[in-house]
């Protein structure tokens, strides 16, 4: 992804592999400050993905891929690492799919894992180039959460098609939800439009259901954390509201994720497990108190959206339908190392 820092642009990955190193981008602190952070153990990883120091389906699964290999490089058992590292959080499915893919090939761990995490980086930019497609000069989009470069180690998944649009000369513009509780688009979202000069205003999340019902969303365009064998999804909490209203008012929803996102095992989104985080996170922003310290709070993480509110996903494959999905799960029954080997 592109950064600004000092006056000077670099070209900067959410999470990569300095063996026996782990390093990431610490996306608790942006925009504020911007720093990259060395992961030295399985401990220390666990801890940065439960954290959410890296966040973002995508990117916790090249995170996990490489702290299978670590483990192996620092001679620690790496089933043993595998499981701590699937304990941290439960809901996104790349999560376990990219442990499970360096697993298999535990001997040669590091070879595999860069080799995940290319394949995902390419996956990502596919999905912009099949994404952007449904995009015309000038269309209003809204996007929830970060599904950007931060959250699937570059080109993004949601943002992807948007950044391709306007590299093909378009003029996209982003209505950014704050995504509450922990802000992730007006802290993330926006802040990665910024680097790549994309208009953009930031709302709270209250206001989509207004700019909906007067006309100034063209399609919305939302990442994943788990997409189920019917097209069912968990995203970041809010996602089904904004779903809902989006078919309410005739606007295009569209789910923008890699293969590895879907977990066709899973029939339908009712067995999604759903991560509840600490009450902190809603009573509190960045430590300061905005609720009575009397006052609890409910923290579910995602929520579950029906497949009947999706106007299609957008995948490196393309673009389909919630009835086109047995496609995508045909190329699911090729072997994970043949699929990771097309890019």
């Amino acid at each position: 992804m592109k950064i600004n820092l000092n006056g000077k642009t670099s070209d900067v990955k959410a999470v990569w592999y300095e063996e026996p190193v782990i390093k990431m981008i610490d996306q608790r602190i942006l925009p504020e400050t911007f720093k990259i952070v060395d992961i030295k153990n399985t401990a220390e990883l666990y801890d940065a993905i439960k954290n959410m120091t890296v966040r973002g389906a995508p990117s916790i699964g090249a995170a996990a891929a490489y702290g299978v290999a670590q483990a192996k490089s620092l001679g620690i058992e790496v089933e043993e690492a595998g499981k701590v590292i699937k304990s941290s959080r439960p809901t996104a499915n790349d999560l376990f799919f990219a442990v499970d893919f360096v697993l298999q090939h535990k001997e040669q761990a590091k070879r595999y894992a860069e080799m995940y995490v290319d394949s995902i980086v390419e996956r990502s930019r596919l999905i912009g180039v099949n994404g952007n497609e449904l995009i015309g000069n000038n269309k209003r989009i809204l996007t929830h959460c970060n599904a950007g470069a931060l959250a699937s180690v570059d080109y993004g998944t949601a943002l992807s098609p948007i950044r391709m649009a306007k590299e093909s000369g378009k003029k996209p513009f982003v209505w950014v939800d704050e995504t509450r509780p922990r802000l992730q688009g007006a802290r993330l979202t926006a802040w990665e439009l910024v680097q790549e000069g994309i208009e953009h205003k930031v709302i709270a999340d209250n206001a989509a259901g207004f700019l909906m019902a007067t006309e100034q969303v063209d399609l919305a365009i939302v990442g994943a954390d788990r997409i189920t064998k019917n097209g069912d999804f968990a995203n970041k909490i809010g996602t089904y509201e904004k779903a809902v209203l989006a078919k309410e008012n005739g606007i295009n929803f569209y789910v923008a994720a890699p293969l590895s996102t879907f977990d066709f095992s899973m029939e339908s989104g009712q067995g999604i497990p759903i991560e509840v985080r600490s009450e902190e996170e809603v009573k509190e922003v960045k430590g300061v108190p905005i609720s009575p310290k009397e006052s609890m709070a409910y923290n579910p993480a995602f929520d579950v959206t029906p497949n009947r509110y999706v106007t299609g996903y957008i995948t490196e494959y393309g673009v389909f339908k919630s009835s086109q999905l047995p496609i995508l799960k045909d190329k699911g029954k090729e072997s994970i190392i043949e699929q990771i080997e097309q890019f």
